[in-house]
């Protein structure tokens, strides 16, 4: 089974009991609202979600990883890799993405958990290249972006909801580790 360790954090599969606390950050308006229609997701949806990054795993050989906060054992969230297949203009192509609860915002982690993921596909999975994509607005995860050293690609519109997004992208020569 695949884990990263960071200083404060660890990269890993899901559990069963982290079901509840994914549940918690996913129906929390303030973390949403730049995701998807902004909708919240109740314990169903989370539990589907949970399941689909699970065979995204298994098919693909990455996905989100669990993210868990070393000192407590806390489920902080998720980072890692998909295919961001709701947006056909950008693939073939692995999209690096987290989602932290609130109470983990502002302290690094999300920057911390993406660069381990970030490595993690440039180095270990032999990814040549990984995108990020944001909603034109969402400035903390742009700031995200910045530090892993990604840079704005291009903008387009969100196909089903109609909003401006924005591609950022970096390559195996660009990353440092």
């Amino acid at each position: 089974m695949i884990e990263i360790r960071t200083p404060r954090l660890l990269l890993r599969r899901w559990y069963d009991h982290d079901l509840a606390p994914m549940a918690e950050i996913n129906a929390d308006p303030q973390v949403m609202r730049w995701i998807g229609d902004g909708s919240v997701l109740d314990l169903d949806a989370t539990a589907e979600a949970i399941e689909r990054w699970e065979e995204e795993w298994d098919e693909e050989g990455f996905g989100l990883f669990a993210v868990e906060l070393l000192a407590s054992g806390e489920l902080a969230g998720f980072a890692g890799l998909s295919v961001p297949e709701f947006l056909p203009e950008v693939l073939p192509a692995v999209e690096i993405s987290w989602r932290l609860g609130r109470q983990f915002w502002g302290q690094g982690y999300a920057s911390e958990a993406a660069h381990a993921a970030l490595e993690f596909a440039l180095q270990d999975r032999g990814l040549d290249r990984v995108i990020s994509i944001a909603r034109v607005g969402d400035d903390a995860s742009e700031n995200v972006m910045r530090k892993l050293g990604m840079v704005p690609e291009h903008e387009t519109t969100h196909p089903v909801f109609g909003f401006p997004l924005r591609i950022h992208a970096i390559d195996l020569t660009e990353f440092r580790a």
